[in-house]
Order: structure tokens, then C-alpha cells, then sequence
């Protein structure tokens, strides 16, 4: 029996351990059903509302909730509600601290709390803003018991109506039965909901950096560029190397940067997959690329030359993602290339495929190597490149654009000798409208 504190009621684990025998065929039914589907959920939202409507003809029931303890289980967070009303006060976001609250006392009891009268209660406990709220919401009593997984509290289940004394000892034996089966999964979907809001967060942080710092950085290497060319009056050498040393670490910089707001499209789903018809190999994809590329070239004294093999015929492919896939390749060429080396552009035309490869002279990589290329944020540990900067999701990028263009991409070298990266995609395409990221 449950020691009476005037209308509060805690119950122990192993409370009316007869009552399993009194349970009726609703009540069976509902525990059958619970454990077979709440492990199959894939979020939260999904399984507190198929809970809440699978047992609401078992209970006297008009509000559930979930809360979970955060913040190193200081803090306990309401991260779901349901009501039968409108006017829900006590809702998603609510948190207390769980030191010297009666929530504490559950966690180190891991009893089951019923208060029978809150409007009684709140006049014993008047400092209680949780009891005000619910009341607010019109709430008469209310049972509370923590969620444990694997014998570790992760949070609490709240069950209320807006009758008062709603709940007895069999009712409460009900909840323990139905938390058993609910705990682990409630917790794993909270645990995978949370990754994405922080996964989002981390997308649109990542995204906005970028952007703010596009421009200026842009700016920089255009006036950099500038002065170099003599728009200022001639240079000192000692003025124009510290002027190709910033131009330098400004061109990493964008790189890094354009890199950056790439991924972040393309993980928030946000590219847009356009294919075109009738494009230019050489118009509407190489030139542009070249002529942003061609700064780092003559820096490093790289040649790059064009072998096309016959006529290349118009295109069918996403002209913006087709120069992403360049951009990186040449990019990278030029960047992990050596000094007054050469980088050579081959693209080749066959019955229904396009294919194209990005060759460098230098050092290379192991050839074993080659498939950890294009996960995001792979850097080969060399120590040949460990001091040029790099994102380590360029070919990542490229592998993307490849999977929505129904293509491959793939790596190759001769470790000390030179470096290759190729891809080839159908053509026409076929079948492959779709968003970046679905």
C-alpha cells in the first residue's frame, strides 16, 4: 500500500503484484500491443502518440507528458505533451532544476507518485510553478513514475486527468507495466531526435559562417589580385611576396569556406538538382572553373592542359554541380601537385556515357588508401600534406553530385609519381530528378 503524505501517494516498484492477475483483456491487449510497437517508432512524437492513443480507453486519462533529465541530470525538460483540451500551459521546453524537488525524491526511491488533489496540493506547496501551470490546464490528479533503462533513470511519464482521484493502486500497477516497455525506446527516439536538432544547428551555423565570410574574403583576393597586376603602381619584391602570401592564404580560406556552404546545402537538403539538356562541355562548365582556378595555377607555375578525346557532344547534367565536381578535382590537383608540375584534364565521349579524369604529377597517395577519399571529413594523415589545408569534404561533394547524376567517381596513384581522380555518368540521364540530400 502507498504511504499517505495528505493527498500524495508513493508506491513502490513492486506495488500490487496481484493486480497482474486482475488485469482485463483491454488492459492485456494494450501491454501486447505497447511492447510490439513502441520499439519500431521512429521518433518521439511518433511513439508518445501512439501511447497516448492506445491507452487512453485503459485509464482515466487527459494529458500525458515526457520529460527527460538533462544538463549531467541536473535539470529535468518536458520534451512532450499531448492533452485532449486546447490551452496546454505546463508544455514542450518546460524545465526545473531536480535538486530539492519532489522529482528527486522519485529518482532515488524510483517510486510512483500520485497526487490525488492538486489544487490541495498546491495550497501545501505553494512555491510548486509545475502544480500552478497544470492547474491552469484544469488538471484534478495526476501519477508520475520514472523512466528506467537498465536500472538508470532517464526521466519521468506523466499521466493526469482532470478528475480528481483519478488513480489507484491498480492503476498504478498499469503505468509501471507500460513504462517497462516504453523506457528504451522513448529514450533512444529523444537521444535521436536530439542529434538531429543539433545536426540542423550545426548545418545552418555552418551554412551562415560560410556566407559571411564568402564575400569579404572574395573582396580580399580580388584587391590582392589587383595590386599584384600593378592597379596600384609597380611593387617592391618584398611588398609583392607579402602580398602573395595573403592572396595565398585568402585563396585557402574561400576554398575552405566554399567547400563549407557547399556541404551544408547538400546535408540540409537544400542543392537543388537541375539537369539541363544541350550543354557545352566547354562554355557552360571547363571555362568557368579554369578562370577561377587560374590564379592558384600560375601561382604554383602548374600547366593545365585540356586532352579531349574526338568531339565531345552536349551535355545532359546539372551545370552548377557538374563545375562543383570540376572545381574540387582541379582544384585539388593544383593544391596537392607539385611546384612547376602539370595537371592534365581528360574527357572523353562514349554511346551513352561521359566520362572525364584529373591528373597530377607529385606525390600522390597509397593506392589502399583510395576509398577513404570520399567520406566526409577524410584527410589522408601524410606527411607530405600535413601542412596544406584542406576541408576534407571536397571529393565528398563530388561523390554526392555523382550519386544524383547516377555516375562514379573513383581515385588512383602512383605513390611519388602522380595522382588521378576520374568519373563517369550516363548519357542522357536517366530518371534522376531529385533534391541534393532526399
Amino acid at each position: 500500500m502507498g504511504v499517505k503524505q495528505t493527498v500524495v501517494y508513493f508506491y513502490r516498484p513492486d506495488v500490487a503484484s496481484g493486480n497482474a492477475a486482475l488485469l482485463s483483456g483491454a488492459e492485456e491487449n494494450a501491454l501486447v500491443e505497447v511492447n510490439q510497437r513502441v520499439a519500431a517508432g521512429q521518433s518521439l512524437d511518433e511513439i508518445m502518440q501512439f501511447f497516448f492513443d492506445s491507452t487512453a480507453d485503459i485509464f482515466p486519462c487527459d494529458r500525458i507528458g515526457v520529460a527527460f533529465l538533462e544538463d549531467e541530470e541536473r535539470r529535468v525538460v518536458s520534451r512532450w505533451v499531448g492533452a485532449r483540451y486546447p490551452g496546454v500551459h505546463l508544455a514542450r521546453g518546460y524545465s526545473e532544476g531536480l535538486a530539492g524537488s519532489s522529482l528527486a525524491v522519485l529518482l532515488e526511491s524510483k517510486r510512483t507518485r500520485v497526487i490525488s488533489n492538486l489544487q490541495v496540493y498546491l495550497t501545501e506547496h505553494p512555491q510548486s510553478n509545475s502544480t500552478k501551470l497544470l492547474l491552469r490546464e484544469g488538471v484534478g490528479s495526476s501519477m508520475t513514475c520514472p523512466l528506467m533503462v537498465e536500472g538508470r533513470a532517464v526521466g519521468f511519464l506523466f499521466r493526469s486527468s482532470r478528475h480528481t482521484d483519478a488513480y489507484d493502486e491498480h492503476q498504478v500497477f498499469l503505468q509501471g507495466r507500460l513504462a517497462e516497455r516504453l523506457s528504451q525506446a522513448v529514450e533512444k527516439a529523444y537521444r535521436i531526435d536530439r542529434l538531429q536538432a543539433v545536426n540542423r544547428a550545426y548545418l545552418e551555423l555552418l551554412s551562415f559562417a560560410s556566407h559571411e565570410l564568402k564575400s569579404p574574403l572574395a573582396s580580399i583576393t580580388m584587391d590582392a589580385q589587383a595590386l599584384l597586376g600593378g592597379y596600384a603602381g609597380e611593387l617592391e619584391p618584398a611588398q609583392e611576396s607579402r602580398l602573395r602570401s595573403i592572396l595565398r592564404k585568402a585563396e585557402g580560406l574561400l576554398d575552405l569556406t566554399r567547400e563549407y556552404l557547399d556541404l551544408s546545402r547538400i546535408e540540409g537538403g537544400h542543392f537543388r538538382f537541375s539537369p539541363q539538356e544541350g550543354l557545352s562541355l566547354r562554355d557552360d562548365i571547363l571555362l568557368p572553373v579554369l578562370e577561377m582556378l587560374k590564379p592558384q595555377a600560375e601561382f604554383r607555375r602548374i600547366v593545365i592542359k585540356e586532352e579531349l578525346s574526338g568531339k565531345i557532344p552536349a551535355l545532359h547534367c546539372d551545370p552548377e554541380l557538374l563545375r562543383i565536381v570540376f572545381l574540387n578535382l582541379i582544384g585539388n590537383a593544383i593544391k596537392y601537385g607539385e611546384d612547376g608540375g602539370v595537371v592534365k584534364i581528360s574527357i572523353s565521349s562514349e554511346s551513352g556515357k561521359f566520362s572525364a579524369a584529373v591528373w597530377n604529377s607529385g606525390k600522390g597517395f597509397p593506392p589502399e588508401k583510395a576509398s577513404q577519399l570520399f567520406k566526409r571529413f577524410s584527410r589522408l594523415d601524410l606527411p607530405d600534406y600535413r601542412a596544406i589545408r584542406g576541408t576534407g569534404v571536397g571529393l565528398y561533394i563530388a561523390w554526392q553530385i555523382m550519386q544524383l547524376h547516377g555516375g562514379r567517381i573513383r581515385a588512383a596513384s602512383e605513390p611519388g609519381a602522380w595522382a588521378e581522380f576520374s568519373f563517369d555518368m550516363p548519357q542522357p540521364l536517366k530518371g534522376l530528378v531529385r533534391d541534393a540530400g532526399s
